[in-house]
């Protein structure tokens, strides 16, 4: 993986995605709009060949690619699967800097992650605390609800009663959700929400975050590559 350099050359993002690609949208709506400077886009994978998020990058002369990722390829703990080396293949040949996992539906193994140290990034639907592990988060208001991990993080936050939930974007770790947070916000929970409506408002919070996540991103050199959150969001 290439080295970054903020003065000169751009952030190299890769975006994975397994279907719309609304967050992969935002990203290059703000490249073109000039809000997100110095990054491009030079890398779209899918494992799904009907994601409309590649349709989405081919409409803005993006690369990109369906790498087939079959139901049985299991990540191993000790070594990295076949698609997972034909992946790294991909993301060395196009001299990624980052990897966003923008709604990917396949679990990563130790082993590809070791490859690419903090430079993966992934979107949940939840509120995660600031390290990525424990239990519970406190809300601004100081109220502490559970973290909800997995697919179903939003029905989770609905069958729970709890009146606020959001978005977070994290750095990737073997432990699903559990990566340390690189920028999140809350979203209130009104109480005629179904999950559909509910998840709509947090997809707005997270065009947003992604976004703001990789314009820190952009801005982070070696030296701070290892700061908190809190160090983070001072920038």
């Amino acid at each position: 993986m290439s080295g970054i350099n903020m003065s000169e050359t751009p952030l190299r993002l890769a975006v994975l995605l397994s279907g719309n690609g609304s967050n992969l949208q935002a990203l290059i709506d703000a490249i073109e709009g000039k809000q997100l400077l110095g990054v491009e886009i030079v890398l779209v994978v899918s494992n799904n060949p009907n994601a409309y998020g590649l349709q989405r990058a081919l409409k803005h002369a993006l690369p990109a690619i369906y790498l087939p990722w079959g139901q049985a390829n299991v990540p191993q703990k000790t070594e990295m699967s076949e698609n997972e080396t034909r992946l790294t293949s991909l993301l060395r040949l196009f001299q990624v800097d980052f990897i966003v996992l923008a709604g990917w539906m396949r679990i990563l193994s130790a082993p590809f992650l070791e490859q690419f140290p903090r430079r993966v990034i992934n979107l949940h639907p939840a509120l995660l605390p600031d390290d990525g592990t424990g239990s519970t988060y406190i809300t601004k208001d100081g109220t502490e609800i559970p973290v909800f991990r997995g697919l179903h993080a939003v029905r989770q936050a609905l069958d729970a009663g709890i009146k606020v939930t959001g978005s977070t974007i994290h750095y990737v770790t073997p432990e699903v959700d559990a990566g340390p947070v690189i920028c999140r916000e809350e979203v209130a929970v009104e109480s005629e929400d179904t999950e559909e409506s509910l998840h709509e408002r947090v997809k707005v919070v997270e065009h947003r975050l992604i976004v703001e996540a990789v314009r820190k991103l952009n801005r982070r050199d070696a030296i701070t590559e290892h700061l908190p959150y809190d160090k983070i969001t001072e920038h």
